[in-house]
């Protein structure tokens, strides 16, 4: 007996399967694929009844030696997302990474996958075969991480020839970087935009590298923090792991070292934000002969905006304006001239004033014993007795809508600057996508080594989306989503392989175009 059932996966899709029951109990189970909109979900089933109600209103294709002229079904001996698997191809070749990695089809693979529907290793395998690739064996999967993650090459690998094994394990992600690089044409004009993040694991004990934090998600779990590198576009080009505990100020230095070392630049601007500077930072990139537009620290109110409140009594600083601070060097500086602003917008200050009118109202609440004493700011304690901290209150007041930048570029415009600094959107952007799209957090992989191979193929993964995305105008989301559901099915006739696919709509069309027609 057989008949056709449809099972939730892990990854929340729905696969529709025939059950083939045997004698004594046993069964035989054919999968016919796993579908993510209820569209789907009836074109499987319907694909399923036409392999279990064989001979039932087939079409007569007419051609001699044709099943269907005989009462048979046709059999479908193929379906492929072609359209989303060759575009993905496109991009992961317009990049270079077939070159930068030897041409390894596993890795190629698992970057794909990732794309399609980030989901375990293991179960890559089972995307892949669904997008009509033939997927390699989780043991060879298993095998080459010690590759990708920079390892040196297993045992299974030794003797074979370059073109299997790919560039020597310790180069693996600094080659993909180096494409990435050239891809976006790196120059003296380039912006290096910094930024990090944490990824938490499902455990509850650290190991020296997965440890508890500072964590961006308020997590207690055990971590990693992970720091990348983009250009101006958010693109990526370098990314590195870190121990969950570590500052996030003794992240940046080493990562740009190695990516000044990797490319020889000898002047790049680089952009972070105030959470990413020390002294030791600035000192850092100012010794390596970089510019660099970074986010400032306000602890007070600028001199600069005390002297124009001052000329001003009765006025309100105007939306947008800029005030201008220059920080020449000193004869025993080691620097450049720095010239640090300071902008204010009326939305930003309405938004602080809104939380400060919040906190207050809690802080005299809590004074006044009508609730208790909590986490605030604003509530001073000394010995027994509780205040409202009026003086902290009206500095804050006095710094909403403020925000600083410092510079060390010589004759800096005001609005090149700050329109520099907000492209560190477009890292929060890469983040995002790394975290929703592609799944980043590694919640299946527990040792170093297979955390810095899941980070070298996210980090794939997420170029070729990009380059999706800059070349397509949609986001990856919406690409894939739609572009999988447009397959490309081959039926046998008898002697006649016959290639049926469903017409595409002019808007994916046009995607489709563009990302075959041009290279960047």
């Amino acid at each position: 007996m057989a008949y056709v059932r449809t099972v939730k996966t892990a990854s929340g899709a729905r696969a529709v399967q025939i059950v083939h029951s045997q004698h004594r109990g046993s069964r035989d189970i054919e999968h016919i694929g796993s579908a993510h909109t209820d569209a789907d979900l009836e074109l499987l089933k319907a694909v399923a009844r036409q392999r279990l109600a064989a001979g039932q209103g087939e079409l007569d294709l007419c051609l001699p030696g044709s099943p269907a002229n005989q009462g048979a079904a046709l059999p479908i001996t193929s379906s492929r997302m072609g359209h989303l698997l060759d575009a993905l191809s496109r991009g992961y070749e317009v990049l270079g990474f077939g070159p930068a990695t030897g041409r390894d089809e596993v890795f190629r693979a698992l970057v794909l996958a990732r794309i399609i529907e980030p989901t375990s290793k293991l179960d890559s395998l089972r995307v892949l075969a669904e997008a009509g690739l033939d997927p390699p064996s989780y043991r060879t999967v298993k095998r080459r991480l010690r590759v990708y993650a920079g390892a040196d090459q297993s045992p299974d690998d030794a003797g074979q020839g370059r073109d299997e094994v790919g560039p020597a394990g310790g180069r693996w992600r600094a080659q993909l970087a180096r494409a990435c690089a050239e891809h976006v044409r790196l120059g003296p004009t380039t912006l290096l935009l910094y930024d990090v993040t944490t990824l938490y694991f499902e455990t509850d004990e650290g190991d020296g590298f997965r440890e508890p934090g500072f964590s961006k998600e308020r997590r207690l779990e055990p971590q990693i923090t992970v720091g990348l590198l983009t250009d101006g576009s958010g693109f990526p080009l370098m990314v590195h792991a870190f121990e969950g505990n570590r500052a996030e100020t003794t992240t940046m230095a080493p990562v740009l070292r190695a990516f000044l070392d990797a490319h020889r630049l000898s002047d790049v601007t680089v952009v972070a934000d105030a959470g990413m500077v020390s002294d030791a930072n600035k000192r850092a990139i100012e010794a390596a002969g970089l510019s660099f537009i970074l986010g400032a620290r306000v602890p007070d109110v600028p001199y600069v905006v005390a002297a124009w409140r001052d000329a001003h009594p009765d006025a309100e600083i105007p939306d947008r304006h800029v005030f201008i601070q220059p920080w020449p060097a000193g004869p025993g500086d080691k620097r450049r001239d720095h010239t640090i602003y300071y902008q204010y917008r009326a939305d930003r200050a309405r938004r602080t004033l809104r939380g400060i009118d919040t906190q207050i109202t809690k802080a005299e609440n809590a004074v006044a014993g009508k609730t208790s004493v909590k986490r605030n700011r604003y509530v001073r304690l000394t010995g027994a007795s509780k205040s409202v901290n009026r003086t902290l209150e009206t500095k804050n007041r006095a710094l909403a809508g403020i925000k600083g930048y410092v510079t060390n570029l010589p004759n800096p415009d005001p609005a090149q600057v700050i329109g520099a600094y907000s492209r560190l959107l477009q890292v929060e952007k890469s983040f995002r996508m790394s975290k929703t799209d592609l799944a980043a957090r590694p919640i299946y992989h527990h040792t170093r080594e297979s955390i810095e191979a899941h980070l070298t193929i996210v980090f794939a993964a997420l170029a070729v989306a990009r380059w999706i995305e800059n070349t397509t105008g949609w986001s990856i989301k919406r690409f894939v989503t739609t572009a999988r559901r447009y397959r490309t099915i081959t039926i046998q006739a008898g002697d006649h392989a016959i290639t049926a696919a469903d017409p595409l709509p002019d808007d994916l069309q046009t995607a489709l175009d563009a990302v075959h027609g041009g290279t960047h």
